[in-house]
């Protein structure tokens, strides 16, 4: 199910963090964190996500909402929507960016994220989005494709996918 962020999420995020380790969190916006390891900075960490649904990060960035999936109180992945395109997200980042945790890959966790998404980003106004992933990525391409993604092209190795809301 998804969630929006919650500090109560802590240490099962913490956990989750350690799995990735040096590998890139996408729709996790950990990456603007001060130090997710003290509480305190992880509180302000999930507010800092909460805000930029009406104020972008910094210039250049676009308001984005930032969801978690979770099961029985664990963090097993996120995924973030953001609510317009640049001209880098048109190229090349999308409305949409996720990851799973490493310990629950292949369970189709990706999958039920953006089938629970693409209804928020209906609401949101939203009447297609895009979809982007590298071009080894063959995981990411199965669940774009599962939810609807069709492939309009490839530009610089990133596949860019549509999804008729």
């Amino acid at each position: 199910m998804l969630i929006k962020p919650t500090a109560e999420l802590h240490d099962s995020f913490l956990a989750a963090h350690q799995e990735w380790s040096e590998e890139h969190q996408d729709g996790s916006g950990v990456e603007h964190a001060r130090d997710i390891q003290d509480p305190e900075a992880f509180r302000e960490w999930i507010a800092a996500l909460e805000r930029q649904e009406t104020v972008p990060l910094k210039k250049g960035y676009v308001t984005c909402s930032y969801y978690w999936l979770v099961e029985d109180r664990e963090f097993l992945g996120a995924i973030a929507l953001r609510h317009e395109l640049n001209d880098y997200l048109l190229n090349f980042g999308g409305h949409v960016g996720y990851s799973i945790r490493p310990s629950e890959r292949g369970r189709g966790l990706a999958t039920q994220a953006l089938r629970e998404l693409l209804p928020l980003a209906e609401q949101r106004g939203l009447d297609r989005i895009l979809l982007t992933c590298d071009v080894e990525n063959y995981g990411s391409q199965k669940v774009i494709e599962r939810c609807g993604g069709k492939l309009e092209d490839v530009r610089a190795k990133t596949m860019r996918y549509w999804i008729d809301l």
